[in-house]
């Protein structure tokens, strides 16, 4: 008598737009990790923005943004810049290569991020707390819900007094 063969269970592949519980992650360490994109903006001579001049690359630095999550993986991105400072021997100022494309200054996140998360609070009216977790959930990036918080009220964008003016 032959024994029957027990049936094979299909395999469900979750795609774009369908939900997967996050209650999987148990553990820190189970989180998926971090899509890392590198992007080099170092350059050894940049054009002074005051007087015009050619000024030579005094130091290299990096910056790590947060950015909108790969839906298709599931794995939030990581934008890590590396970068320049000049200094103008014609009027001695030190500047930065220019990264207010991506973010704004001093921030961790890009312009995209702090976008939808006001958005998010603004247009569906969700409570921080709530926008913080829906953008993990939908879009893999984690933004505490105080920061949130600090970028609705003060409209999106930073304060100029935080940076330095």
């Amino acid at each position: 008598m032959k024994t029957p063969t027990p049936a094979k269970k299909p395999v469900k592949r979750l795609g774009p737009g369908e939900y997967k519980p996050d209650t999987e992650y148990k553990r820190i360490e189970d989180l998926p990790k971090a899509k890392v994109i590198k992007e080099n903006r170092n350059k050894t001579e940049r054009l002074c923005p005051s007087c015009g001049q050619p000024a030579k690359r005094e130091h290299v630095y990096q910056r790590q943004l947060h950015d909108v999550g790969d839906l298709v993986s599931g794995r939030p991105i990581e934008l890590l810049f590396t970068y320049s400072q000049h200094h103008c021997q014609k009027c001695n100022k030190y500047f930065m290569t220019d990264l207010s494309d991506v973010a704004p200054p001093g921030s961790h996140y890009t312009h995209r991020v702090i976008a939808l998360a006001v958005r998010v609070v603004v247009e569906d009216g969700l409570a921080y707390r709530n926008a913080s977790w829906q953008l993990w959930r939908d879009h893999r990036v984690f933004v505490p819900f105080a920061t949130i918080q600090n970028w609705v009220e003060a409209g999106g964008k930073k304060s100029k007094r935080t940076l330095g003016k």
